[in-house]
């Protein structure tokens, strides 16, 4: 087999042997039934499924409109970031997706609080629905064990 290195981010992904990738599912998580996992892990490299400002463990979205929402969802990045041995500082991406783009500056007066320092690489665009009625799903890459 010919030595495989695949670069994204400054991350490595794969190398020679090929790297598995680990998916990664709370029990909190499972306990909704939803067609996908948390985050998986590929190397160094913890890449997370969008999350929207649910609360822990079901489907009702925090209250407060977006900024209710967008704390909630940042504080569910935060949890899965940490359960896997990362943290807020190791997010070097993050794609935003709102229901309303008039309302991102709401989103950013939250989002900025989570990352006092350097920012991560991110990007922004507004969808046409969101799952469950969410107004904002974020969805980061992180740098981790």
């Amino acid at each position: 087999m010919f030595p495989v290195r695949i670069v994204i981010l400054g991350f490595i992904l794969a190398a020679a042997p090929a790297q598995s990738a680990d998916y990664l599912v709370s029990e909190e998580a499972r306990a909704l039934n939803l067609p996908f996992s948390e985050a998986v892990r590929v190397g160094n490299l913890l890449v997370l499924s969008g999350q929207l400002g649910n609360l822990p463990g079901t489907t009702e979205l925090a209250p407060g409109g977006m900024a209710g929402e967008a704390r909630q969802a940042m504080e569910n990045v935060k949890a899965i970031l940490e359960r896997n041995g990362s943290s807020m500082e190791q997010v070097v991406k993050c794609t935003v997706m709102l229901t309303d783009i008039a309302e991102w500056p709401a989103f950013n007066e939250v989002y900025v609080t989570y990352f006092p320092g350097p920012k991560p690489a991110r990007s922004a665009f507004a969808a046409s629905g969101l799952a469950f009625g969410a107004k904002v799903e974020v969805e980061c890459w992180a740098s981790g064990e």
